[in-house]
């Protein structure tokens, strides 16, 4: 409950601010305009940003504090006002969009803060039925709005849930579902998860048993009574089985239903049918019509489907959790005594010496300050070539030192390495859920209840109609029953979503949220940041113009010489160029840097010179040619950067320098279109010759240059309203208001940036531009999985639902293809982990 907080509260501005927990999409802002809007009067007086959770309202509305939170809570959603440093917190994470527009924040009532939510592992929460069976008994004494599921990763939170007295209430509430809680703290082993391992070998080996004693109890049964008489589907039989064969059979289901007969006995006394219960009556149906094999066979059958979808989720957990394997568990430091020794990584404070010999695993992110090396960054990024490292470079937990020993700064502990992060994010992510996940799941409510009153209508209608045997027609009622169970069909959309997820991340793609991850299937158009996402942001040289009959070598010899000890990143490019052409660079003496000018230096005794066109006037006065003119002009109009070299009075060559094109850029923007995507568009802050100089080069649809971040944002809008759904890519910091109003933000190169993974909905995290199609197809792939698990299971289920009403099928045939069903549906999920970048 929120505490009556008017009479202390103070609007400092003229909105109030509250955060929305389920605001998510377009959708909950309808719900919300639904009930607001008749309590405001006026949809102007609302103000909504579903990516960030946040809803805004008019002071001057006359609303009540208490009336909005009421009102919401009445769509399944919760809401609470900020405190003043959670809006600090989470205006940062908007982007500080308030403050681009200089504009007075909406400001919230001050209330005091409210814990953190708290986490409970929860042993046997396989399936979205015992999800739903948690929230009916522990939403009662929490509010159901401050519940979430980890269904992947067993996990619950619960916002606000902090005194003890709450904890024994919810751990007596998990109890009575026959599944057991205990709290859970991020890095900490605890003897629950050892409890749970137990449970799962336990519930395996009486699945088993289960198995071996229906084969056994047929066996017998079929030598006393023959084969035909067990599997003939009248239902006259002569007599029951024999009394070892009736003894087989009734452990058999003794053991398989260990762990569901708790959960039906909850579901009967709520009044509140699952398919916990469906299975028992139909056991206790089977049994009552003396069908002993087929009440076993359903037992066995429905055991081994909770297995599988234990199994299921298990490796789903599995591939997750092997994200974080990749990075060692002891990391050799050097203490301030200059001793080595081995520590957990856990114990390695940030700023500590750690060495890392060849071959070796980085056990922490860090910076290098000793030693060269080629590091495989691929368990981080899924980059193939190495990359290489010296003096000052980053590196990154869990990747692979190559063949030279090398000697680490740490920069961060192990809880926050780039590494833990992406698994952190992963593991938030698979609570976001997709869009069909929802729709399976609103659709399985749905479902269950009008099969339950179909098997009831199977039952009471062919008897009194039609004149039929009511025993057969109960058998038949029966089968319904079975066959109505959905579990196949919840549980395949989030293991697909969660397969996704994780085969994302092993290729540098980080997703955050199913619904992130289906969205780039729908996407119509494009608009890319150009520098450091269409190029290489970096200074490059694009073009060497040596004259005089001087040779290029030559050339990038003086100019090299010049710039030598300069850190100018025009520098660096000329320095780079000559490194990859073989120069051996003489650093020139006698260096005098010209600001806003250029540079002037001896070689060899000579004077030498590079400047800017600027300085040509003054360095020759108009003894400049008109061809130098020329050649000056047409590398301007090119959108690049012309550098002057010279010695003495005489100028020896060109150098155009500019941010070059990525060199997969134009492969790339072809990919895109051949994908459906109708229009890409560069948004850039640059001036217009070099923006559409890169536009021309890489097939680039539209531009729009020398835009502020507030420009950028208009243009999507824009582009918006032509198109059903707009991504943005950028850099995820310049570029983050662009992204929160486009449809999809994808941060490029995200990898060791904060800012870029935190502010874009999918982050790249190399500087790779062939994963944008790859997110493109790997997105449709998901979506054509997650529909072809949702089309198998449901025309299994109508098939043996038609074969009912026929009188045609059987208990154990209808529960072997449901379990059938649902293992294929896994297996097909789980595909999407493997996808690689060549799949296309």
């Amino acid at each position: 409950m929120v505490e009556q907080t008017d009479a202390r509260a103070i609007a400092m501005g003229r909105w109030w601010r509250f955060k929305v927990r389920g605001l998510d999409c377009q959708n909950e802002v309808r719900l919300l305009k639904e009930v607001l809007v008749p309590l405001v009067g006026d949809e102007q007086r609302l103000s909504f940003q579903p990516k960030h959770g946040f809803l805004d309202i008019d002071v001057e509305a006359g609303i009540g504090v208490e009336a909005v939170i009421a009102a919401v809570s009445t769509t399944g959603m919760t809401a609470e006002l900020l405190t003043a440093n959670a809006f600090t917190e989470d205006k940062a994470e908007a982007g500080g969009c308030s403050s681009c527009s200089g504009e007075p924040t909406p400001v919230e009532q001050m209330l005091p803060d409210r814990p953190d939510s708290v986490i409970f592992k929860i042993q046997g929460m396989d399936c979205g039925d015992e999800v739903a069976v948690l929230k009916r008994e522990v939403g009662p004494i929490v509010g159901l709005g401050n519940l979430s599921f980890d269904l992947i990763n067993g996990r619950m939170s619960i916002a606000g849930a902090s005194d003890a007295l709450h904890h024994t209430e919810i751990l007596k509430a998990v109890e009575r579902t026959g599944m057991r809680a205990e709290l859970w703290k991020e890095g900490v082993n605890s003897a629950g998860a050892q409890a749970e391992q137990r449970r799962r070998r336990i519930q395996a080996a009486l699945t088993i048993a289960s198995g071996v004693l229906v084969v056994a109890g047929f066996a017998i049964h079929a030598r006393a009574s023959g084969l035909a008489a067990v599997l003939h589907e009248s239902l006259a039989r002569e007599a029951h089985p024999p009394l070892l064969a009736m003894l087989a059979y009734s452990l058999a289901i003794l053991s398989a239903v260990r762990y569901v007969a708790p959960k039906a006995v909850l579901a009967a006394r709520r009044l509140r049918p699952d398919m916990n219960l469906l299975m028992i009556v139909a056991v206790a149906g089977a049994l009552g019509i003396g069908q002993w094999f087929e009440a076993a066979t359903v037992a066995f059958f429905f055991a081994l489907a909770l297995a599988l979808e234990a199994w299921s989720l298990g490796r789903a957990r599995r591939a997750v959790a092997a994200l974080m394997d990749i990075a060692p568990d002891s990391a050799r430091i050097r203490d301030a005594a200059g001793v080595e020794k081995d520590v957990p990584v856990a114990d390695v404070a940030v700023g500590t010496q750690v060495i890392v010999p060849p071959g070796g695993k980085i056990p922490l992110d860090g910076r290098v300050v000793a030693g060269t090396s080629a590091v495989d960054q691929a368990p981080i990024t899924g980059e193939s070539v190495p990359v290489t490292v010296a003096q000052g470079a980053t590196v990154f937990a869990g990747t692979i030192n190559g063949m030279g020993a090398i000697e680490i700064v740490t920069t961060r502990p192990a809880s926050d390495t780039t590494l833990a992060r992406i698994v952190r994010m992963v593991g938030e992510a698979q609570s976001k859920r997709a869009p069909t996940e929802q729709w399976v799941e609103r659709f399985a409510r749905i479902y269950t209840p009008v099969v339950m009153a179909l098997a009831l209508a199977v039952f009471l209608v062919p008897p009194l109609l039609l004149g039929g045997s009511s025993a057969a027609w109960f058998y038949q009622a029966l089968v319904l029953l079975v066959i109505a169970c959905p579990c196949a069909l919840v549980i395949s959309t989030p293991v697909s979503i969660v397969a996704g997820l994780t085969g994302a991340a092993r290729q540098g793609v980080l997703v955050k949220g199913g619904v992130h991850l289906e969205t780039p299937a729908r996407i119509t158009a494009i608009a890319m940041d150009k520098t450091g996402t269409l190029t290489l942001g970096r200074p490059k040289v694009i073009e060497l113009i040596p004259l005089g009959g001087r040779d290029e070598l030559e050339l990038l010899a003086v100019a090299a010489a010049i710039e030598a000890r300069s850190e100018h990143p025009i520098a660096r490019a000329i320095l780079d160029a000559a490194a990859e052409r073989g120069v051996d660079v003489v650093p020139a003496k006698a260096v005098t840097a010209l600001p806003g000018k250029g540079v002037v230096g001896a070689i060899d005794g000579r004077e030498a010179w590079v400047g800017s066109p600027g300085y040509l006037g003054e360095r020759l006065g108009d003894a400049g040619d008109d061809a130098l003119a020329v050649q000056l002009h047409r590398i301007a109009a090119a959108g690049l950067t012309g550098i002057i070299v010279g010695e003495a009075k005489s100028v020896i060559g060109l150098i155009a320098v500019g941010d070059a094109m990525r060199p997969e850029a134009r492969q790339i923007v072809a990919q895109l279109h051949e994908l459906g995507i109708a229009q890409i568009v560069m948004l850039t802050g640059d001036s217009r010759a070099p923006a559409e100089a890169i536009a021309r080069e890489t097939g680039v649809d539209e531009v729009h240059a020398e835009l502020l971040p507030e420009q950028k944002v208009e243009a999507i809008e824009r582009l918006v309203a032509q198109h059903n759904l707009v991504a943005m890519v950028g850099d995820g910091v310049n570029d983050a208001p662009a992204m929160a109003r486009s449809g999809l933000g994808i941060a490029m190169g995200a990898i060791g940036s904060d800012a870029a993974i935190e502010t874009a909905d999918i982050a790249l995290m190399q500087d790779d531009l062939s994963r944008l199609p790859w997110l493109i197809r790997h997105s449709r792939a998901t979506l054509a999985v997650i529909r072809q698990n949702i089309g198998f299971s449901l025309t299994v289920k109508l098939v043996f639902a038609g074969l009912t009403l026929l009188g045609m099928a059987s208990l154990w045939g209808a529960i072997a293809a449901d379990v059938g069903a649902s293992l294929l549906v896994v297996l097909n999920g789980m595909r999407l982990v493997g996808r690689d970048q060549r799949v296309r």
